[in-house]
């Protein structure tokens, strides 16, 4: 066990006996720029010919700056000048995919999905020809098919959350499972996955549930998954709720976990410290928090199912339709490298530079 694997966020009374859950940060203090006021309206551009996605849900950043989403009629990606509908490589999923994440390899650059069939990966760039490996439990240690969520670390480290547990594969060896006997399958079926993110550094892994907080997984050596404390702690861990719906981890270290009632934010090493909670009352859109992000200036952005909320360290900032997105009902965000923001909503998508909105439709 990590030494300071001792970090838990308490569920519900009626689960204790059952899970606890481990949340840990790096203590640090974020600088911020200033933010947008709400007065920014938007312009309107169209997809293009074949491309008719209104829903998009999940969205990666690649090397060169190309946004990906999945939508409802699969994989589109912008590469700032074109947007293009993936759809040509059968092997690929498409509508059934449920996570997109980038990544790269040895061999070159990739997209990895979760899908109900497994953790596929498709190499860059995504067409007829690309090659795709597709991780199942038939020809892998993948826990389960049905993937949930993912995230990557450092040196090729490719996490995967199941409907069974979570598995780790590094540079093609797949990691071995410590947490299992006080954490068996069934606990991950009760509780399932809903989010995961990596630290800055890549070697922890902080995972969302549904009805069991957060919990933090450890890379202490190549072969190893240290899961979950026995500790528990009773004490003012202030998260607003046990269902966790986005995680974002920003580059001091710092927690931002997502909920249907608010935003809990963690600093610090000290289990019962460095909490904050933020709702409506403080300046979000909305307390039912779907997506979270930041910019290389430390300001964060909130996707709620009213709007987009900013946070500057001291301010909060919101934008709506009024204000030029392309729906209220935010479900991804992704920040590309020269701090464009890309909404995803169920109505489109939207990118935020330079003060600036433009819709996509």
């Amino acid at each position: 066990m990590h030494p300071i694997n001792k970090f838990i966020r308490v569920p519900e009374r009626r689960i204790i006996e059952r899970i606890g859950t481990i949340l840990i940060a790096v203590s640090a203090i974020i600088l911020f720029a200033p933010v947008l006021t709400a007065q920014t309206s938007g312009t309107i551009q169209s997809f293009g010919d074949g491309i008719s996605a209104k829903k998009f849900f999940a969205s990666t950043i690649d090397k060169d700056n190309s946004v990906w989403f999945l939508t409802e009629s699969g994989i589109v990606s912008f590469d700032g000048a074109k947007w293009t509908l993936h759809n040509k490589n059968q092997k690929v999923a498409q509508s059934a995919a449920q996570g997109i994440v980038y990544g790269s390899s040895s061999t070159g650059q990739e997209l990895l999905l979760a899908t109900p069939q497994g953790a596929a990966v498709a190499s860059l760039p995504v067409n007829e020809n690309s090659g795709v490996t597709l991780f199942n439990p038939e020809n892998s240690k993948i826990l389960s098919n049905n993937v949930l969520a993912l995230a990557i670390g450092q040196k090729e480290q490719k996490w995967f959350g199941t409907d069974k547990g979570i598995s780790g594969l590094n540079n093609g060896t797949w990691l071995k499972n410590n947490y299992e006997e006080r954490y068996p399958e069934p606990i991950f079926e009760a509780f399932p996955i809903t989010s995961m993110a990596t630290s800055a550094n890549g070697d922890s892994l902080y995972v969302g549930s549904k009805g069991s907080g957060v919990m933090r997984v450890y890379r202490d050596d190549l072969d190893a998954i240290s899961g979950a404390s026995e500790y528990l702690a009773w004490g003012p861990i202030q998260m607003p709720s046990d269902t966790v719906l986005s995680i974002h981890i920003s580059a001091d270290g710092t927690q931002w976990i997502g909920t249907p009632q608010g935003v809990a934010r963690h600093k610090g090493y000290k289990t019962l410290e460095g909490w904050s909670v933020f709702t409506t009352t403080e300046g979000l859109a909305n307390n039912f928090v779907q997506a979270i992000n930041s910019d290389s200036k430390g300001n964060l952005y909130f996707g709620t199912r009213n709007g987009l909320s900013v946070f500057d360290g001291t301010k909060w900032t919101t934008f709506n339709v009024a204000n030029g997105l392309s729906g209220n009902n935010i479900l991804t965000i992704a920040v590309d490298k020269m701090d464009c923001v890309w909404l995803g909503t169920d109505n489109g998508a939207t990118s935020l530079k330079s003060g600036k909105f433009t819709i996509y439709r």
